[in-house]
């Protein structure tokens, strides 16, 4: 009798954003990438090779249906979406309004005239090429293509280049308009590469590159002192809604690579963002007040942390600095950072709907990271925060809750560090409940967790579930937290101190010297399901 061939209906992929000529499509189950590659069809058509859980796609066409396919080569079960392209008004090329893209002359006024020019539902075209700039703005409505082999040249000019006054200016309602900050306070800022501000539906996207050039003789040098106004960001969206960057390479920023402030619906899809790990302050992606945020398909290699999460301090009015909300990173590799997805320290308008998952962390000194201090107020409140389905290897820390980090110029007074229970007052924040759950670790080196809450106002819930974590044979030694006050640490256990309630349920550690567990002002340690590897 003769077996029939098997014939795998295709399962169904997701459509994480669509523009008139390209778009993104998550195939999961999975993390960042699969052991198995699979063949990309678009529409039939075969667009090579990729081993990637959400994959970007382009050449589509505008205002149709399109089928993208992705065939495992192993003969598996094939995922398949259908993505409906919008229409598209017009495509402007950027060589037409006198780019040279020849990396000597500066094509700042010829983009920004190709984007002035067009009309909203249209698409810039920057074709391939090296374009100098300074910096560019956009408007509603329109999408800038950076083709691949494009690549936009940021010019270092402290002197000429373009600043945002700080965040003093008022609306006719005398209501505060939000412009220039520097790590969650009002201050000039130079003007990014890219530049969004109050708008509606634009886009970023492509395989091409914006490169801040920056280096340790330019803006690296000397990071902390405000020379004329604060290091730019490379792409910097403020109070916009429905906008995103989607599948460049970001390379050598001068401060934060991404920094969107006030913004609803925004999305940070298949970019890969690169920078010497000893680059001062170049975070990933660092999402300030903002609501309704996916960073997806990510690649991370950056100076200091890949995402961090935030909502400004005290020293902000309130309207310019509401909470942080809806946040979702799924499907990353984040390697060599400080911290891979960090939550703070600016956070005095609280966070909360935080879901990090399906991500990989490797070499990162902390893996999963929270940090406050006294001074960020009570409406910094981080809550409904779950970190699940993670792999880390090589991290010092896998997990930091910090309420004494020793950030700012007072962060190192007493009332900032003091360990003993002070009073509740108006610049005490809130932490938890936090949710670490389905998480492996291998070759961690400092220590298991490192948790430190206030004692006046503890964490509220600290829940470990099915979390296993295994250390380096021989580790070196580091201070697991940054507070005053800590000392080097390695093949450490769970170090947990002002906890209302830790619960763990089927820890496992391995490689452990000493105890499992350490506890101080934990109200309820709840540590049956912790144990040591046999």
């Amino acid at each position: 009798m003769e077996t029939a061939d098997v014939v795998w209906m295709p399962r169904k992929a997701t459509v994480a954003w669509a523009c008139a000529r390209a778009a993104v499509v998550e195939a999961g189950p999975g993390a960042f990438s699969l052991p198995v590659p699979r063949r990309v069809l678009v529409n039939g058509e075969d667009r090579g090779l990729t081993d990637r859980v959400v994959v970007y796609v382009e050449g589509l066409e505008p205002g149709t249906r399109n089928v993208v396919r992705l065939e495992p080569v192993d003969g598996s079960a094939p995922w398949e979406a259908v993505v409906e392209t919008p229409p598209e008004s017009v495509r402007l090329d950027v060589r037409d309004f006198g780019a040279a893209g020849d990396g000597r002359r500066d094509d700042t006024g010829s983009i920004q005239a190709a984007v002035a020019c067009c009309a909203e539902g249209g698409t810039v075209e920057v074709p391939a090429g090296r374009y100098r700039v300074s910096s560019l703005w956009f408007k509603d409505g329109v999408s800038l293509h950076l083709a691949q082999g494009a690549e936009l040249l940021a010019v270092y000019d402290r002197e000429g280049r373009a600043f945002l006054p700080p965040s003093q200016a008022r609306t006719d309602d005398g209501a505060p308009y939000p412009l220039g900050t520097w790590e969650g306070e009002s201050c000039a800022m130079f003007a990014a590469v890219v530049n969004a501000v109050g708008v509606r539906d634009a886009c970023v996207y492509g395989p091409g590159t914006v490169d801040g050039r920056a280096t340790a003789d330019t803006w690296w040098h000397d990071p902390k002192r405000i020379r004329v106004a604060a290091r730019p960001r490379l792409v910097f969206f403020e109070g916009c809604e429905r906008v995103a960057l989607v599948g460049c390479t970001l390379r050598d920023s001068p401060s934060w690579n991404v920094h969107p402030v006030l913004c609803r619906d925004a999305r940070f899809l298949c970019l890969a963002l690169k920078g010497p790990a000893d680059s001062p302050n170049t975070d990933g992606v660092n999402p300030e007040s903002c609501t309704g945020v996916l960073v997806s398909g990510c690649e991370f290699s950056v100076g200091d942390d890949c995402v961090a999460i935030k909502s400004g301090k005290l020293s902000m009015e309130r309207p310019v600095r509401p909470p942080c909300t809806a946040v979702r990173v799924t499907h990353c590799s984040m390697h060599d950072g400080h911290g891979a997805v960090v939550i703070g320290s600016e956070t005095a308008g609280g966070v909360s709907d935080v879901v990090v998952e399906d991500c990989v962390f490797t070499r990162t000194d902390r893996g999963l990271r929270v940090k406050t201090r006294r001074g960020r107020g009570r409406d910094s409140l981080v809550t409904s925060v779950v970190f699940r389905r993670i792999a880390m290897e090589g991290v010092g820390v896998p997990f930091v809750v910090n309420a004494f980090y020793n950030c700012d110029p007072d962060g190192m007074e007493a009332w900032v560090q003091d360990r003993s229970c002070r009073p509740v007052d108006a610049t005490t924040p809130r932490l938890g409940p936090f949710t670490f759950e389905d998480i492996a670790v291998r070759g961690a080196r400092w220590c298991a967790a490192w948790v430190a809450g206030l004692p006046e106002d503890p964490v509220d819930r600290l829940v470990f579930r099915r979390v296993s974590v295994a250390f380096d044979d021989d580790p070196d030694e580091g201070a697991p937290a940054m507070a005053g006050g800590v000392d080097a640490l390695s093949r450490g256990g769970l170090v947990v101190s002002g906890v209302r309630l830790l619960d763990c349920d089927d820890v496992v550690l391995s490689g452990v010297d000493g105890p499992l567990l350490t506890v101080d002002g934990v109200e309820v340690p709840a540590g049956d399901g912790l144990r040591r590897a046999r």
